[in-house]
């Protein structure tokens, strides 16, 4: 018998594992469903009415052809809707796939990449796939710090530096001017990634970043897969300098973005009252969950996402064992893994009803983990 072809040897020299194990698998390996999906910062609210006929018509009308490569309209309408032009804009399949690209761009095997330890870790798993070398700086106070972030960039003389405004996991948010500090003292060569999945979210006026703000060293991630509630359709984009964006031409999968996709993104954007009546929604569903939490003897997090980060008020393995007597009562959560961020479980807002689900299971949990 012939044998197996082997792999390259950098795939080879790698974990044969992802960063996150999806809900469905955990229910096929538990061997029954979750009564909640709490746990991935998912929109458990319906997307706008716009996109589901948007997404009908092109199923209909389109579904038998190719995607249209550089998705011009949704591109068109995401740089008005951003006050930037189009070839400011790349649309691609989620932030995660537009993580790839940006790596595979950027950077050589051996160059170094910078982020904070314990944040979104797709990005670790695509610096490790390119060969990259990770540096990562500690939270600060349970945000990320961009100080920190900084003057290893400048110590390693790193191509990436990520940082995520609002940060996932620990729902916590800097300044814009803590942002533009950053943009202005990484190395010359050095690309700042502002990954603004949860931007939407934002309360703070000066945490959001400007429209039409633009640098040189600077590509700024966003998605419609949480405030728009289009997750399952994977698109994403990136804003920056012409000649950056022109770049991802020359590795990007051109027909990465199907075309319901691309017809659901731009009617999302234009429905601005459904976005704004989702916001309102979360905003009043993550006060209740922070309620809960308070009313079961933790700590809520502030936060400015769709989700709040619980301190347990003890050690990683404490929260381990909460965790998992969350999940045992059949709500799907997930919670930040170095330490001291692993003090914490992390939840994502819900339905009312899936919040009643939380307020019975956080407090018998915290109780049987002790």
């Amino acid at each position: 018998m012939r044998p197996t072809p082997s792999f390259a040897p950098l795939p080879s020299s790698l974990p044969a594992t992802v960063p996150f194990v999806g809900a469905e698998q955990m229910e096929r390996t538990r061997g029954r469903p979750f009564a909640a999906w709490l746990g991935a910062n998912e929109l458990t609210l319906p997307p706008s009415p716009l996109v589901m006929e948007a997404m009908a018509k092109a199923a209909r009308d389109e579904a038998t052809f190719y995607p249209d490569p550089p998705a011009h309209f949704l591109r068109d309408a995401l740089a008005a809707h951003h006050d930037l032009t189009p070839d400011q804009v790349l649309v691609g399949e989620g932030i995660d796939g537009l993580l790839g690209l940006t790596v595979r761009l950027f950077m050589a095997p051996g160059d170094v990449a910078v982020t904070s330890l314990g944040a979104y870790p797709t990005f670790n798993y695509h610096v490790a796939g390119f060969g990259g070398v990770l540096e990562t700086v500690p939270y600060r106070d349970d945000r990320e710090d961009v100080d920190a972030l900084a003057a290893r960039a400048r110590e390693t003389g790193a191509r990436l530096v990520y940082l995520s405004n609002p940060d996932n996991p620990m729902g916590s948010w800097v300044s814009h001017a803590d942002v533009q500090r950053l943009i202005d003292t990484v190395p010359d060569n050095c690309v700042v990634m502002l990954d603004e999945a949860y931007g939407e979210f934002h309360t703070d006026p000066q945490a959001r970043t400007p429209r039409g703000f633009i640098r040189p060293n600077l590509l700024r991630l966003g998605t419609f897969s949480k405030a728009y509630g289009l997750a399952g359709m994977r698109v994403g984009y990136a804003l920056g300098p012409a000649d950056l964006i022109a770049g991802f031409d020359r590795i990007r999968n051109h027909f990465g973005v199907n075309r319901l996709a691309q017809a659901a993104g731009i009617a999302a954007l234009a429905d601005t009252a459904h976005l704004a009546g989702t916001l309102a929604t979360i905003a009043a569903g993550r006060e209740r969950l922070a309620d809960i939490a308070r009313a079961s003897g933790v700590t809520p997090l502030p936060s400015a996402t769709n989700f709040v980060t619980v301190d347990c008020g003890r050690d990683g393995d404490y929260a381990r064992a909460v965790l998992r007597e969350i999940l045992a009562r059949d709500i799907f959560i997930r919670m930040p893994g170095p330490a001291p961020l692993d003090r914490c479980i992390r939840i994502s807002v819900g339905t009312d009803a899936e919040l009643d689900m939380v307020a019975a299971a956080l407090p018998e949990a915290l109780a049987a983990a002790l």
